[in-house]
């Protein structure tokens, strides 16, 4: 996956989805998310981090724990998958060049020419827009369908979509800045100034821990990790409140069923 910086100050939520394809875990910018409405269905759990700071390991763990995760990188990838609606109007748009030898879109080669002109990166985002909107939104309401009750929301760019402010608890998995850049140069066998040039391209975790109701720190051992984290959840998984279960399937189909016995019980009152 290509990361760069971007002087990007205002895109839509669906831009910053287009973003994380090629850009790595952030780019700063503000959002508005008009088109995500606050107040979830059911609990819905905010999962971020950094580059490097471990938040895919968290999120696994979530997903062995039997938590459903909708992963909002994996959405957004699914948005170029060969034949589908956004990669045919991709294609259409920058031409057969950026097709690998198996059709597939070749992500490296489409970030440098959408990072390098902002109108082409501006044309990008308007065709993968409606497409990454709905699939996140399709993957919601068909683990909503099944009767979850807490979903994971896996999103990199979190506070910086303005998403924050509809999920709660919002969790943060957190490193010092020297182990954060440490685990990076090693991860990607990268030199000290372009692992600090990708980490300065995002939101400090600092700042996002400021902002978090549940710090995961990780700049321990995996055996730490685990320990903090099996703490953690058993606070996503505590009961949900009395919105939150009205909010579920199972609250709809009983206020449903309240609905259906009160005309009856309606009808018999009149007859």
């Amino acid at each position: 996956m290509l990361v760069g910086s971007f002087g990007i100050q205002k895109v839509s939520v669906t831009q910053q989805f287009c973003l994380s394809i090629f850009g790595g875990e952030g780019n700063r910018g503000l959002v508005k998310g008009k088109d995500l409405k606050q107040g979830a269905k059911m609990r819905l759990v905010g999962l971020t981090g950094g580059i490097a700071s471990g938040k895919s390991t968290v999120s696994s763990m979530f997903k062995h724990s039997h938590i459903p995760v909708v992963d909002a990188d994996i959405v957004a990838r699914d948005a170029l998958k060969r034949n589908s609606g956004g990669y045919k109007k991709v294609v259409a748009a920058f031409g057969p060049d950026i097709l690998q030898d198996d059709g597939q879109v070749d992500r490296l080669k489409l970030g440098r020419i959408v990072f390098s002109d902002a109108s082409k990166r501006q044309l990008l985002n308007r065709l993968l827009a409606p497409y990454i909107s709905s699939g996140i939104f399709l993957e919601i309401l068909k683990l909503w369908l099944k009767g979850h009750k807490v979903i994971i929301l896996d999103i990199p760019l979190l506070f910086e979509a303005k998403m924050d402010k509809w999920t709660k608890p919002i969790v943060v998995v957190w490193v010092d800045p020297e182990t954060q850049l440490r685990r990076l140069m090693e991860r990607d066998n990268s030199t000290e100034e372009d692992a600090r040039n990708r980490i300065n391209a995002q939101m400090s975790l600092d700042l996002k821990k400021s902002q978090a109701d549940i710090v995961i720190d990780n700049t321990g051992s995996r055996q730490d990790l685990q320990e903090r984290f099996s703490e953690v959840l058993s606070q996503v998984k505590r009961p949900l409140t009395w919105t939150e279960f009205w909010l579920s399937r199972d609250g709809a189909l009983t206020a449903l069923l309240g609905v259906i016995i009160g005309v009856f019980a309606g009808k018999n009152f009149f007859w």
